[in-house]
């Protein structure tokens, strides 16, 4: 249930602010939407914390405190780690230039720089050169030139002339270095020595990595706060607030109000508001959506639907059938086992595992599906628990495949008919409570949906259906959404039917999309029957293996149907989650574009 909010306004003079800035943190309950940013240097602040804890992560911290260091002592310690870590960025600079330019000074061998630079500051002015080979042998032929001939530097001849050479003659100079290849490489070794010591501080400092973390918190306490405090606005010694609050949390409001002496006031959001939080409350059953929710990161608006309890029903549905083998739902089932006996209480993440684990291994019971083994169907007792229509292995039930095939594609069908029935039933029942006629809309796409199921069986299936009546209900559900999906409350009858008129194309096409979204649901079928072939092809890979083989036929099987779980997860997410994020949220004409409420208070755990 999508919680209720009201807009709240709070008034208070401007020597008051903090003390009012103090009760709204401690008091947690007023979501600021249009936050102004917050000072420069808290942000800084974490935003250096954030990299000193993500260098030390790298570090085994062998030695954790058990204590956080007290704020005295720690700026004592982010200053060295600041330094620290400076140096080594400048270390790490400098190793790079020394190593690059050891390398291109490697092949002129070892000299010194310093001794060419005495003998030009004693008047010789001395110039090394690399040309070709008919060059060199000009030169040496060259009388008013002078020049001693190198060691060959890339198999080009070298020589150094005491003069600058003449224009005729096409040579590359070869500058001189400040630093000769002794010298880099002893500057190397500095600076490796360097990172030595400044990697075994490092891993001393990884043992202050929680006291990192608690800064890192309370800099992001202040930056919202101060955030908060650059959001209010003031004139004429007032200060002043707007924000939301859960209708649930009004009562507890204006006591905390009356006590602080403040100037307040309520009402109802904007119908144009679109900065309004979401405050989602969620029972014992659908808090199990949470954690694939908050992976999926969506939010539903604050007008639209909570469909939690829906998502859930489909979605488990969705994730058995996709991953289909009651072999792979026993292998999650285990997995859950552990980790609740691991953990001294099972989080809403494990608890969402028992229920997929459990929904897999009875679809996979159902269809006969246990490791993608066909053997499974020689034992009495699981054979005696498939439906046979819905069997994978029908042969054992006087099935014939295209009739088991059938079947499972019109049960997809008839979820995706329900599904988007329901979405229309849903948007029936919201709009006959708030008087809007568009109601009439929604229920020619439930007649129409309807009717193009049986568009879908003959199309897909070969279902013999009597096309006509289908089609006049099609039709008729046509002209219901063209006349009344302009209708609102705050529009007259003329109106609505206008802007329905001009929408007339726009229907045409989505009565299309219906259609394509009935068929759409066909993909629960076409990923399992995937899963099923993967699995029965590294099954007979692994039992093509005999004798000495078998541990290979062993790899073959743990690779294999690993593989193939991996895949299934991904399917579950690519499949699964868009059936309930686009064709049912689509038809509930949600968008979820909501903003998730997020009170100011002191926040316990870093955000991401």
């Amino acid at each position: 249930m999508i919680e209720k909010m009201k807009v709240v306004h709070i008034v208070t003079t401007a020597l008051e602010k903090k003390a009012l800035l103090d009760k709204l943190q401690k008091m947690g309950i007023v979501h600021f939407s249009e936050k102004a940013g917050a000072d420069q240097p808290l942000l800084q602040r974490f935003s250096d914390l954030s990299r000193m804890a993500l260098v030390l992560h790298e570090y085994p911290d062998t030695a954790v405190e058990s204590a956080v260091l007290p704020d005295d002592e720690f700026e004592k310690f982010f200053g060295e780690l600041s330094a620290c870590l400076d140096r080594k960025k400048a270390l790490q600079d400098e190793l790079a230039a020394a190593h690059a330019a050891a390398e291109r000074l490697a092949e002129w061998g070892r000299f010194s720089p310093a001794d060419v630079q005495s003998l030009r500051q004693q008047g010789w002015d001395i110039h090394i050169y690399r040309t070709d080979k008919k060059t060199m042998t000009a030169l040496l032929a060259d009388p008013d030139v002078k020049v001693i001939r190198l060691s060959p530097v890339g198999k080009m001849p070298t020589f150094a002339a005491l003069a600058p050479l003449p224009d005729q003659y096409s040579a590359t100079e070869f500058p001189l270095p400040e630093k000769g290849l002794e010298e880099l490489e002893q500057e190397q070794a500095c600076c490796k020595q360097g990172l030595e010591d400044c990697e075994t501080y490092l891993r001393q400092a990884a043992s202050h990595l929680p006291s990192i973390q608690s800064q890192m918190l309370k800099a992001q306490n202040d930056a919202e706060y101060s955030a908060v405090s650059n959001t209010s606005q003031s004139q004429d010694g007032l200060v002043w607030l707007r924000g939301y609050i859960p209708a649930a949390e009004v009562d507890g409001f204006k006591k905390a109000a009356a006590e602080a002496h403040w100037a307040w006031a309520l009402e109802d959001p904007a119908g144009d508001d679109d900065q309004v939080p979401t405050k989602v409350k969620y029972n014992k059953i659908t808090k199990l959506m949470i954690p694939v929710f908050d992976i999926l990161g969506t939010v539903p608006g604050y007008r639209e639907y909570d469909i939690s309890f829906w998502f859930l029903g489909f979605f488990t549905l969705f994730f058995a059938m996709i991953i289909g083998d009651a072999g792979y739902g026993l292998l999650f089932l285990l997995g859950a086992l552990v980790l609740t006996l691991k953990g001294k209480k099972s989080s809403t993440a494990v608890q969402l595992l028992w229920v997929l684990s459990i929904a897999t291994i009875i679809w996979g019971t159902l269809t006969g599906t246990w490791f993608g083994l066909e053997q499974a169907m020689e034992v009495p007792l699981l054979r005696s628990l498939v439906i046979p229509t819905f069997a994978n292995y029908p042969q054992y039930f006087g099935v014939t495949t295209v009739a088991q095939q059938n079947t499972i594609m019109k049960f997809c069908f008839i979820l995706g008919t329900v599904q988007l029935s329901l979405a229309c039933v849903m948007n029936i029942r919201r709009k006959l409570k708030e008087k809007d006629l568009s109601w009439v809309a929604d229920l020619g796409w439930l007649a129409a949906i309807d009717a193009l199921y049986f568009v879908v069986l003959y199309l897909v299936i070969g279902q013999q259906v009597n096309l006509l009546p289908v089609a006049c209900v099609v039709i008729a559900g046509f002209l219901l959404v063209v006349c009344f999906g302009g209708m609102a409350p705050d529009k007259s009858f003329a109106q609505g039917l206008k802007a329905g008129l001009g929408n007339a194309f726009t229907v045409f096409l989505n009565t299309i999309s219906a259609f394509g979204n009935i068929m759409s649901y066909i993909r629960l079928f076409a990923v399992g029957m995937a899963s099923l072939a993967i699995a029965q092809s590294f099954n007979n890979m692994a039992f093509g293996f005999k004798g000495p083989l078998v541990v290979a036929a062993i790899l073959i099987l743990l690779i294999g149907h690993g593989l193939n779980i991996v895949m299934g997860l991904l399917s579950v997410v690519v499949h699964g989650v868009r059936l309930n994020l686009l064709e049912f949220s689509g038809q509930l004409g949600m968008e979820w574009a909501g903003i998730a409420y997020d009170p100011f208070k002191k926040g316990d755990k870093i955000k991401k």
